[in-house]
């Protein structure tokens, strides 16, 4: 689009303004929590004496956050984003408030469960806008716009976090981030008051939110169960077994197999997540064991990590069409794998703390190239009637895709620890290995073509 003078409206221009302004408060608010909560959570694990309950603190949340994706999905094809966006940040409140007055790691994971439902809906509810008020000339930029909300939280949230826990407890990083809600509340309002366009399509079956909570209990029950006795761990394989036809039921046809276009967007989207958060759940943890760094001093792998995702994703909004979407993607799964590999290598060799975090945040790289580019080719693959079906089947496979890795960690950390290994290698080349498979799933990346849902 462009003005009576002839230049081309941007995503800040006054046209989108408003929308702008609240949906990168509303990212950024939810970053310095994601933030916060990561540097402190080897304390709170400590303090509660739950850290065989570490890994499950992180997947709770995003398998959760799945029932809540596809809740909004279908409430967003329906009604619009407004309602599901206002319901997601109550849910994420009322879940940090739980975490922080939680007296056992077990009420702590419930309260995460909670929080997970909230931040599952917000994430839809926004794609959604996206989709609806910016036209896809501007859609690498505002996703650009929400990498660049993570700057100020990646500089301040490990270090606030820190300051936090050490001065008045862990637990007023949670109930601290209640008001940020409240202001990213605030913001977001006019943004949602804006009219938009939607037009219901073929109503999603209520299956899907009952594969979503299979899915979602599944993923948890795999970590409870699988480092137990022979019975538990065949529970554990018969909830592994859940976990993909949870999947194969809420993404579209020929994602688990990795099909050209589409359905390989949403499949690496859930690989490269899976491989990176795998590493961001246990970079603060390992640097703090085995090389006895401080919570505030291991946050700066978060912090740097945080600048150097927003920069990368700058770059790619750079290039535009110079690098076509499927190369930004693989490029950027690539970087993701190389990081990893290096991570685990150090880790192994018992090298040097600052080139473990190095290698995380070269990662990170990866992550800021790759990730908005697959949010853009999920877009130009929908229509308006699936719009929300496909945003909450990207928003899934990025979750339970992160849920299930985290999950299996927890249950290789604590075998590992119990014959002896190094339970933090055991991890990251865990990582390494789902990060092959994104590169292999991101070759297979096409030019997204608009293809019905499944």
């Amino acid at each position: 689009m462009t003005t009576s003078t002839g230049r081309r409206e941007g995503v800040f221009s006054s046209t989108y303004a408003a929308t702008s302004v609240g949906m990168v408060s509303l990212i950024a608010f939810v970053a310095f929590e994601a933030m916060a909560v990561a540097t402190v959570m080897p304390t709170v694990a400590r303090d509660l004496a739950g850290v065989a309950l570490f890994a499950l603190a992180f997947a709770a949340p995003l398998a959760s956050g799945v029932v809540g994706m596809v809740a909004a999905g279908m409430w967003s094809d329906r009604r619009g984003p407004a309602v599901p966006l206002v319901v997601s940040m109550v849910l994420f409140s009322l879940g940090l408030v739980i975490c922080g007055l939680a007296p056992t790691m077990e009420i702590l994971v419930a309260g995460r469960v909670v929080q997970g439902l909230g931040g599952g809906a917000l994430i839809v509810g926004v794609y959604v806008v996206v989709g609806l008020v910016f036209p896809p000339r501007l859609q690498p930029s505002i996703f650009a716009a929400f990498a660049a909300a993570w700057v100020l939280p990646a500089l301040f949230g490990p270090a606030l976090a820190a300051f936090i826990s050490h001065a008045v407890g862990w637990r007023w990083v949670f109930l601290g981030a209640v008001v940020l809600v409240v202001l990213a509340a605030l913001l977001v309002a006019p943004a949602l008051r804006r009219p938009v366009e939607t037009t219901p399509g073929t109503p999603a079956p209520r299956s899907r939110l009952l594969w979503a909570v299979v899915g979602a209990a599944a993923v948890l029950a795999f970590e409870l169960l699988g480092s137990g006795d022979a019975v538990a761990v065949a529970l554990a394989a018969v909830a592994f077994v859940l976990v993909l036809l949870a999947l194969r039921r809420l993404l579209p046809v020929g994602t688990l197999s990795s099909r050209r276009g589409l359905p390989a967007v949403i499949a690496t989207r859930g690989l490269i997540s899976a491989a990176f958060f795998c590493g961001e759940a246990y970079i603060v943890f390992v640097l703090q064991e085995q090389w006895g760094i401080s919570a505030g001093g291991a946050g700066i792998a978060l912090t740097c990590v945080g600048i150097v995702w927003a920069g990368a994703s700058q770059l790619q909004a750079r290039l535009g069409e110079r690098v076509s979407d499927a190369t930004a993607i693989h490029t950027g799964s690539s970087l993701v794998l190389l990081g990893l590999v290096c991570l685990a290598l150090v880790v192994w060799l018992d090298v040097s703390p600052v080139l473990a975090g190095a290698s995380y945040v070269f990662a990170g790289a990866g992550m800021g190239f790759a990730y908005p580019r697959l949010s853009v080719s999920m877009l130009a693959a929908s229509t308006v009637a699936d719009r929300g079906f496909n945003s909450s089947a990207l928003s899934i496979a990025d979750s339970l895709g992160a849920a299930l890795a985290l999950s299996i960690s927890g249950v290789a950390f604590t075998i590992a620890g119990r014959n002896g290994l190094d339970p933090f290698v055991v991890v990251f080349a865990l990582a390494v290995l789902v990060g092959v498979l994104a590169v292999f799933t991101a070759g297979r990346v096409a030019v997204a073509q608009q293809q019905p849902a499944a």
